[in-house]
């Protein structure tokens, strides 16, 4: 099953579709507050706990959780943003069930503390913190006290990964988070992601048709995106039947980087590779490749003339080709052939000052994966109109009508037909030289093999953040291609499990 993501009026549906099929609102609360309750307990040990409550339905799961965790030793302090007569339906219902008391919101809330459960505002939230809950909340992330937040931490509207108030607003710093049911885009998007701390999706009755009926389009990238599509080898195969990856690479002062690109391919499972090498750098390219191999060419008919060999079915460009006009005929050149293609780097770069030129170009399959810099430059202004980075690279794949990503901390991919991951493994000392380089090679050769364009730009990021999780703090871009044997291990091991239950579970 693919991990969706909800938006918040489509999780508000989804409590809607619980309800007409009799699991009532009032048990969505007690099984939510529930969840809460058990994941503290996971955690900490009894201690004093300051359990603050907004005046909404969020207010109504903390009373809940006050409750629970009390009959389980825990010494619990409940304060109140508002009146306690104020409380409406099923928030006043667990209210009348709290025996203890519920002083109002206030700085003094917190005193003594040992852990404090974030039940103020919820992912509806739709203006900024003000008056004592900002106070409240400012204090409360300068304390240090762990905190565990009920579906997003306060001050997150949970349809974007940013504070209201802005990114650097006041937003709870929650050490664990526990959603329901699905998450939602502020789980995943930075810096809100961050802000979450754990995030721990707890299921409370909605029942799993309501994926079904509502067919989201954003999802957690994973294994469960794209795993049914990917190349694993057969047994009968060849190298040709495993696909026949080119980059292209530039001068020989700046060969580097289609090297890292053309390690990646191979590493991805590509049955053969070949740095398509300018004549200047064909002898610095041919002393650093043994595996890959290296063909010359001259221009860009020399290279039309080279991609006229119909084994070639993926392409990647850009990395160390260098910004100007030389590079845009390569490119056309390699738009012009049959096989798939990956625009990275100075490919997308050197169409700055006239992107509609790319854009008419363009047709899948084919890939671009710029950072944020070079995607301001081909989508200008672009990310600046988005309510955040999932509209911004959605509209980016309906105007170029191929599959963009975007790289960073929370790297968007997006195909033109609406569907968008949000990639979520990539560990900070990911951010080094060449190691987009080395995603985009990922990419290529997952296309080589047959995976369709967005299928393999959600499987190259998920591969390259595994791949740096596997090598650890201290990794750098070359590290990247010899740690994915270990990940496809993994992978594959996955897959046969996963496959084994399927059968088991058929009867077969």
């Amino acid at each position: 099953m693919a991990q969706e993501i909800l938006t918040v009026a489509e999780s508000y549906a989804a409590d809607k579709l619980a309800e007409a099929h009799g699991v009532p609102s009032l048990t969505l609360m007690e099984n939510a507050g529930r969840a809460v309750a058990d994941e503290i307990a996971r955690r900490w040990q009894p201690c004093k706990v300051a359990v603050l409550c907004g005046p909404g339905n969020n207010g109504g799961d903390g009373f809940v959780v006050a409750r629970l965790l009390q009959a389980r030793g825990y010494d619990v302090r409940l304060s109140l943003l508002g009146e306690r007569a104020g409380l409406k339906g099923d928030a006043a219902q667990m209210a009348a069930k709290w025996s203890g008391g519920a002083g109002p919101l206030s700085l003094s809330s917190l005193d003594g503390a040992a852990l404090i459960v974030d039940a103020l505002f919820g992912a509806g939230l739709s203006r900024p913190l003000e008056g004592i809950a900002r106070e409240v909340v400012l204090s409360l992330n300068k304390s240090g006290v762990p905190v565990a937040a009920i579906d997003v931490p306060s001050g997150l509207q949970g349809d974007h990964g940013r504070p209201l108030d802005g990114a650097d607003g006041a937003c709870v710093r929650a050490d664990l988070t526990v959603t329901f049911f699905r998450k939602k885009p502020a789980h995943v998007l930075m810096p809100g992601r961050a802000r979450c701390g754990d995030v721990i999706v707890a299921g409370i009755g909605t029942p799993e048709g309501a994926i079904q009926s509502m067919k989201p389009q954003l999802f957690e990238n994973g294994p469960d995106v794209w795993g049914a599509h990917f190349p694993w080898p057969q047994a009968e195969g060849n190298k040709y039947g495993r696909g026949y990856c080119v980059v292209v690479s530039g001068p020989a002062h700046a060969t580097g980087a289609a090297r890292l690109a053309a390690r990646g391919a191979l590493r991805a499972g590509a049955g053969l590779v070949s740095v398509a090498s300018p004549m200047e750098a064909v002898a610095v390219n041919a002393a650093h490749l043994t595996a890959v191999m290296v063909k010359p060419f001259s221009g860009a008919k020399g290279l039309a003339d080279l991609l006229k060999d119909t084994r070639i079915n993926a392409l990647a460009i850009g990395p160390g080709c260098g910004v100007g006009r030389a590079t845009q005929e390569l490119v056309a050149a390699v738009l012009a052939s049959a096989a798939a293609a990956v625009l990275d780097a100075d490919a997308l770069t050197s169409f700055a000052q006239e992107p509609e030129n790319l854009f008419r170009q363009l047709r899948e399959p084919a890939v671009l994966t710029p950072h944020t810099g070079e995607f301001e430059r081909i989508f200008p202004g672009l990310l600046t109109r988005s309510k955040d980075r999932i509209e911004a690279v959605r509209a980016a794949a309906a105007a170029a009508k191929c599959t963009v990503l975007l790289k960073g901390a929370d790297t968007a991919i997006a195909s033109p037909d609406g569907r968008a991951a949000v990639n979520t493994n990539a560990p900070p000392w990911l951010a080094t030289a060449g190691s987009g380089d080395v995603l985009s090679g990922i990419i290529a050769g997952l296309l080589a093999q047959g995976m369709q364009s967005f299928e393999a730009a959600c499987a190259g990021a998920w591969l390259h953040g595994e791949a740096a999780n596997v090598y650890g703090p201290g990794m750098i871009a070359e590290d990247l291609p010899e740690a994915l044997p270990a990940v496809l291990r993994k992978l594959e091991e996955r897959t046969k499990n996963e496959r084994s239950a399927h059968t088991k579970g058929s009867g077969r």
